[in-house]
This record gives C-alpha cells, structure tokens and sequence, in this order.
C-alpha cells in the first residue's frame, strides 16, 4: 500500500447535517457501517479495511473529517493535518476540553444512514484521533456496535477520555441499559494508545469494554513514512500496522471486528 487510492469504487456523496457538509465515501450492501478515518486521513489502508467491511456484506461509509482522501501518508501531509486539526472548532484534542463537536455530526450521519440500509442498527468504528468518536457516538439509538482502536485522544493526558462528564454518564447508562458492548485494540507499548486509557475505558464501561491488547512485535515493522516516522511505535492494529497473512494476530483481530459487526448487525431488534 504505497501509492495513493483513487477511492474509485466508492461513490462520494455529500452529506449535509445540521446545516453542515461533508463528503462521504460510499460502498456496498446490507447493514450500515461508519468507518472513521486515522491521522492523516483516508489513507489506503483504511480504504482497505473499508473494502473488507463492504466484502462482509455491509455498506460501509467512509466520512472525509481531515487530510487528502486516499492519500499515501506521508510526513508531510501528517504535518499539515496535524497543525489544522489543533486549531480546528470541530476536534477537542486536549484533556478537559470535552466530546468533540464533529461527533454531532457523524451521528447525524449514523442516523441518515440506518434510514437508509435498515437493519438492527449502525456500526461505527474509530481509529485513532477519532478512535473514541465510536464510543461518543453511541449516544444515538441507531448506533449499537462500537469499535474503539487505538483511541489517541486527548494528547495531553493519556489515561483520560475525550469525553464529557454529562456524556461520560449517558454512555455508561445506555450500555447498562440496552446490554451493549465496545470492542477496543490497541497494541502493547503504544505511546499514543496507553494501558492507562484502556483503564479508562473499563472504569467507565465494565465488562462491557472488551479489551484486546496485542504485543507490539507482532506490528508490522515497515508501515508508511508517516507512521514509521512521527508516530514511531506500533499503533494501528487494523491498518497501517496490520500484516496481511492467514493466521497473523493482526489479520485475525480483523476478522474478530467484522464478527463483532456480523453478530450485531444482522441478528433480529430486540
């Protein structure tokens, strides 16, 4: 995955929520799915994790949040997506600050898209800087089945969550409620992604967090320029850090998500 993806076989469609547009790539059939984009962007790699999603019988979503869609990530290019995101109304980046306000947004988008797909529900999967985006966006009824990978916000405290107090509470009581669950990943040794975090996640939820936490040799060891480079410890499970081969940890926690997606998004409402 070194070059850039036309996104060619996804249909961009401008979606406007709230009175605000974004672009949003689109693909597949079945149940929806909302897969988020990691820093810098929609790098080829999660346009590869998006095209598994579809092939497992969902429509996934792509949302454009930041950085060139289908983009090789470069440091460059991480540079200037980083330095916009830190001044930008949408992302809460540092602790205390909050749930950032994009999320009102994508569940908006989450709802448009049950509407549209039907089923039990929505899937919604974070990666990164909007890792805990899934989480926050089970707010919203259509929402049901969250994957958090490799959550990195907030910068500044590393065993926090980019969460309200008051959202915080209304996520605790929804999974209590409803009988929920949140699949998270992360890789041992992460620097961006801690145990402390993980920690966080299960104070809050329980055992409804279902935790997996893999050891940082089994990442692959030569990602693109811009995580080998500026994040510089294994991060991103199902992506840029994912090794491709039957049988890898890696691969096989893939196939744990899109499980993880079958059992909630296909089964009968309760």
């Amino acid at each position: 995955m070194d070059h850039d993806d036309p996104l060619d076989d996804f249909t961009a469609r401008a979606v406007t929520v709230d009175g605000i547009t974004k672009i949003v790539h689109v693909s597949g059939s079945g149940p929806a799915v909302i897969l988020m984009p990691e820093m810098p962007g929609i790098s080829p790699d999660v346009a590869r994790f998006a095209r598994w999603i579809r092939d497992a019988g969902f429509t996934v979503h792509m949302p454009s949040l930041f950085g060139v869609d289908g983009a090789y990530p470069t440091v460059e290019l991480g540079k200037r997506v980083y330095n916009h995101i830190c001044v930008s109304a949408e992302f809460r980046v540092l602790a205390g600050t909050g749930t950032s306000p994009v999320v009102s947004w994508l569940r908006g988008l989450a709802r448009r898209a049950h509407q549209d797909c039907g089923g039990p529900g929505v899937g919604a999967i974070g990666l990164c800087l909007t890792g805990n985006f899934a989480l926050t966006m089970t707010l919203d009824p259509a929402v049901i089945a969250p994957v958090i990978n490799h959550p990195s916000l907030p910068f500044d405290d590393l065993g926090a969550l980019e969460l309200s107090p008051a959202d915080a509470s209304a996520i605790a009581a929804r999974f209590e409620r409803e009988d929920l669950r949140a699949l998270g990943y992360r890789f041992e040794g992460d620097k961006w992604c801690t145990a402390a975090r993980f920690a966080a996640y299960r104070s809050l939820l329980g055992d409804r967090f279902d935790a997996r936490v893999l050891p940082a040799a089994q990442a692959n060891p030569t990602p693109p320029p811009f995580f080998a480079q500026t994040v510089q410890t294994p991060h991103s499970v199902a992506t840029a850090h994912l090794v491709d081969k039957p049988g890898h940890p890696t691969l096989e926690a893939r196939d744990e998500i899109l499980a993880f997606l079958t059992n909630r998004l296909t089964a009968p409402p309760q």
